[in-house]
C-alpha cells in the first residue's frame, strides 16, 4: 500500500469518525530537512569544526571536478 492509499484510507476514516484529518503525506519533508541540516551545523560547532554551509561545499566539489576534453 503506498502513502496515498493509506492516506486516503485515513482520510475516509476521519470524516467517519468526526476526528481531524491527518497531514497529507510530505507536508512537513522540507521543515525536518532544515532541522536535520541545523542539527549537523550545530554539532559540527560543538565538536569544534567550523559550521560550513553544504551548498558551498557542493559546489567546490562541481568547480574542481578535472574536465573531460
Amino acid at each position: 500500500m503506498t502513502a496515498i492509499e493509506q492516506y486516503l484510507i485515513d482520510t475516509w476514516r476521519a470524516s467517519q469518525q468526526g476526528v481531524p484529518m491527518p497531514p497529507p503525506p510530505g507536508r512537513d519533508d522540507v521543515a525536518v530537512v532544515r532541522s536535520l541540516r541545523s542539527y549537523e551545523q550545530a554539532r559540527a560547532v560543538m565538536d569544534g569544526a567550523s559550521a560550513r554551509h553544504p551548498w558551498r561545499a557542493a559546489l567546490r566539489r562541481i568547480l574542481a571536478r578535472p574536465r573531460a576534453c
